[in-house]
């Protein structure tokens, strides 16, 4: 070895296949990794119902199914991306980002852009939150140039631009009494908030609006259902007893299904029948949750049961809550959200193309729940409010029903919103109102004459309303008298009448009668 030169030192030379160390995520950035990722696919779900206009389930139901984590964190991104989404799209476009592979994960985009542009910080972790972020610059140029084209000063004025008050109102939950009585469940609630029962529902507890119960422990577990009054009205109106065997027909998403089981006390037999494949999961994902023991679930066509089968012979009662517009319930699922909304084509111009269709759906379905030997009681309901779905329906099938032994009664007798006075008996049946009672519901119960009494009214199909019918209206003229409650739905549908038919004042008209109770009287 030369003098004066010192040897090196030997060291370890890298591993090749060493990688670098990665970052540990916080709880916190994982959480919003995972929300991102759940509530795009709610958005998927929803938006492509909305583009078929064949909805799986309203944004509250899938969200708030069991398989949904953090419920409450998923809600708000959903709603705050579909609020937002008009707004969104246009940035993406001017921004020219979604292409290629992003295209197909558009809905993941669309929420880590609403977080980027409106919503909370976005950590990168993710391709999609990295791919973003590496362009946060391009996104809120095309904002601001948006704020300049659309004449406004900040981004919540355009997002006023598309924006639907809400209404605010009362809570509903529904207690599951296979699970919890009222009263525990009453005491129980009642230590965070302000809770009654209902005066007419017995297992419906009220709370004050806006109470968030998404995430509390007997919402979790099954022992509350958050279901609205309407919606609980219809099980109750059906009244099962103990014992029964019973079929719902159209039953997913199943918090029908499983109020039924709840009236029974868990005894007799409910079979479930629902079509659709991805509703069939939903309904027993809400069956599991009831913890109800006495239902089958049946994915099937329910117009393709044979009432002479002995499968479907002894059935006691039907719930019939077909496929409908859904136009009761636009706020309440949240629909004026959806882009269907924005471009027009919501529930408020519903075509005609489409409630024909679903009309005759919805006839073809009660004339063959009527045709079920056994059954003593049918309950129709609907969530919409247009009369082609609702009254005009049942005045279809009343001679149909005669003839079975069927007559119309009166669910529910001291609840003053009924039907539309548009036949002899409509009366008997009931209506909820999407502004006073926050849904728009309809519901219609028929009884056979030789069935067990009940104390709900009664009323004769034999009276039909055959002569009443628009192609045998030219040599009748009749007058009858119905007791009817004036609300803003019944006085829109007044006006509608009135106004395409030349005929004199009404009898309220010409005497001015009080607006909340009254009687109107009809020339036919």
């Amino acid at each position: 070895m030369a003098r004066g030169k010192k040897a090196k030192p030997i060291t370890a030379a890298p591993r090749a296949a060493e990688k670098p160390e990665t970052k540990r995520l916080s709880n916190a950035e994982r959480s919003a990794y995972f929300s991102r990722r759940e509530a795009a696919k709610v958005l998927r779900t929803v938006l492509e119902g909305d583009a078929r206009r064949r909805a799986v389930g309203s944004i509250k139901s899938l969200i708030y199914r069991p398989s949904i984590r953090n419920k409450k964190g998923t809600f708000a991104l959903v709603c705050e991306t579909l609020k937002h989404l008009p707004i969104i799209k246009d940035v993406l476009e001017a921004a020219g980002l979604l292409k290629g592979k992003w295209k197909r994960q558009e809905e993941l985009i669309y929420i880590i852009t609403y977080d980027i542009l409106f919503g909370k910080a976005v950590s990168l972790v993710g391709d999609a939150e990295v791919f973003l972020m590496h362009r946060k610059d391009a996104l809120q140029a095309a904002l601001a140039q948006l704020l300049v084209k659309k004449k406004v000063k900040t981004a919540q004025d355009l997002v006023q631009l598309y924006q639907i008050p809400e209404v605010s109102k009362p809570r509903h939950v529904r207690v599951n009494t296979l699970k919890m009585d009222v009263d525990s469940a009453l005491l129980e609630l009642g230590r965070g908030y302000m809770v009654q029962k209902d005066n007419l529902v017995p297992d419906l507890l009220i709370l004050p609006p806006g109470a968030d119960l998404h995430n509390h422990p007997l919402v979790m577990n099954g022992s509350v259902f958050m279901q609205g009054k309407a919606s609980s009205m219809v099980a109750a109106a059906l009244d099962p007893k103990p014992g029964w065997e019973v079929l719902d027909a159209c039953a997913a998403p199943g918090n029908k299904t499983v109020h039924l089981a709840a009236l029974m006390r868990g005894k007799g037999k409910i079979i479930a029948c629902e079509l659709n494949k991805e509703r069939v999961n939903r309904l027993k994902e809400t069956i599991s949750l009831s913890g109800a023991t006495n239902i089958k679930v049946l994915h099937g066509d329910f117009l393709k049961f044979n009432p002479k089968d002995p499968s479907f012979s002894k059935f006691n009662a039907i719930l019939l809550d077909p496929s409908c517009s859904g136009s009761g319930t636009a706020s309440s699922r949240l629909d004026h959200l959806l882009p269907s909304y924005a471009t027009g084509r919501g529930a408020d111009v519903m075509d005609t193309e489409r409630l024909n269709k679903l009309a005759a759906f919805q006839r073809k379905a009660l004339t063959h729940a009527l045709s079920f030997v056994a059954v003593e009681r049918v309950v129709y309901s609907t969530c919409s409010i247009h009369q082609i779905e609702n009254e005009d329906v049942i005045s279809s099938v009343l001679p149909l029903a005669a003839s079975y032994g069927f007559q119309l009664s009166t669910p529910f007798p001291g609840w003053r919103r009924r039907g539309l006075p548009v036949f002899e008996g409509s009366q008997h049946l009931l209506r909820t109102d999407p502004v006073e009672d926050g849904e728009g519901f309809f519901i219609a119960l028929f009884t056979k004459s030789n069935a067990v009494n009940y104390p709900e009214k009664q009323a004769t199909c034999n009276n039909t309303p055959t002569a009443l019918l628009p192609n045998r209206l030219q040599n009748v003229k009749k007058k009858f008298v119905i007791s009817c409650t004036r609300t803003k739905l019944f006085q829109t549908w007044l006006h509608t009448k009135q106004s395409r038919r030349k005929r004199p004042k009404t009898f309220l008209e010409a005497n001015d009668l009080n607006e909340s109770q009254s009687t109107e009287c009809f020339t036919i």
